[in-house]
């Protein structure tokens, strides 16, 4: 099994998060959509009143395990516990219509499916189920 190690993001991670934001955005195929810049995630995230919070995966997989795997609910489940730390009653998913295996994942580790407007399913962790997650 692969190790992970979830820590929170630094300043300096900043060109590392741009680079996943657009890796994210290509697999999306929404590339066009990505305006954010190096500087604005600093100062958005980083400044005095950081508008978002960000962790960051540390990934070494095991020798012929292929990278990956299981790696999503590690993530999800650290999202639970750091947000129920902040005082969070929940966390929300946004997730393109045809990214099956992600929508699935959601599914099997207790999130609600609210919506599916404009090709967009809209998850969100409450409760006993972040509880869970977070093993608690």
């Amino acid at each position: 099994m692969a190790f992970v190690r979830i820590r929170a993001a630094k300043e300096g991670d900043c060109g590392d998060i741009l680079r996943l934001i657009r890796e994210l955005a290509e697999y999306e195929k929404l590339s066009d959509q990505v305006k954010i810049g190096e500087e604005a995630l600093r100062a958005d995230g980083f400044g005095e009143n950081p508008f978002y919070h960000c962790l960051v995966a540390e990934i070494l997989p095991a020798p012929g395990e292929q990278p990956g795997q299981e790696i999503g609910s590690k993530i999800i489940k650290k999202v639970a516990e750091v947000a129920l730390d902040q005082g969070c009653s929940q966390f929300r998913l946004a997730v393109l219509e045809w990214n099956k295996r992600a929508i699935d994942l959601y599914k099997a580790l207790g999130a609600q499916d609210l919506t599916q407007e404009e090709g967009w399913h809209a998850f969100r962790f409450e409760g006993e189920a972040m509880r869970k997650l977070a093993g608690r």
